[in-house]
């Protein structure tokens, strides 16, 4: 992807690994700039890597745009068997030239990897799937832990809007009483934290997965019937 000059951004399982959560992953996951020069070098890397289309949909600009995700399976030596999903659009995640902006850069053996910052890899996560929110609380807690001895208002902010690990949540709004105050109206069981009321903080989370997982499920519904007349065509 760096090579032919894709402008995408890592994100799934092997984004968690960077950042410290660790995840078993099959695949590599990628959202990228859909436009027609970006697509081109697209093409040229998945060239190069031999890759294939499976499943649906094809591999167009539209279905991208659309929401949906393309799946490709590599063949090219070294890699046979490697999958890589493509995605443009996500629910709750913005734009792709905001998520650029806001990108975290790792360097590997001096070669450069651009990831979805993890305040969108966090978004990114708010799924359906059962699978994802440990990962989600794994991830904040790892980003707690690595910085909570120098914490900013950035970071504050983000630990108190997102971290989903009671002892953690009743910590911070322990430590930073103020800004948990300031933000409980976007966010209802800071209040439960503030009292340090653990049994209304579970309740909360729970309250909260259930809310996205409905979004998520509402949000693909279209997108699922749009697979199914893929297919049936």
């Amino acid at each position: 992807m760096k090579r032919h000059g894709v402008r995408c951004l890592l994100m799934g399982g092997q984004a968690c690994v960077f950042y410290g959560a660790a995840e078993f992953s099959r695949d590599v996951d990628f959202v990228l700039l859909a436009e027609p020069d970006n697509l081109k070098r697209l093409q040229s890397a998945l060239d190069e890597l031999k890759a294939e289309i499976i499943a649906i949909p094809p591999f167009d600009e539209s279905f991208l745009n659309s929401g949906l995700a393309v799946h490709f399976r590599c063949n090219a030596s070294g890699v046979e068997g490697l999958r890589i999903d493509i995605m443009t659009v996500m629910r709750g995640v913005d734009p792709f030239p905001m998520l650029w902006e806001r990108r975290t850069t790792f360097a590997i053996d001096e070669t450069e990897v651009d990831l979805l910052s993890l305040p969108d890899l966090v978004k990114a996560k708010k799924t359906q799937r059962s699978k994802d929110w440990p990962m989600l609380q794994r991830l904040i807690e790892a980003h707690w832990f690595q910085h909570r001895f120098a914490p900013t208002p950035e970071r504050i902010d983000f630990w108190l809007q997102e971290c989903r690990t009671p002892d953690i949540l009743m910590e911070l709004a322990k430590l930073f009483p103020a800004q948990a105050a300031s933000i409980q109206s976007t966010r209802p069981l800071l209040d439960a934290a503030l009292q340090n009321d653990l049994a209304a903080i579970e309740e909360g989370l729970e309250q909260e997965r259930h809310a996205e997982v409905l979004a998520d499920r509402a949000y693909w519904e279209p997108l699922r019937e749009q697979l199914n007349r893929i297919r049936r065509k």
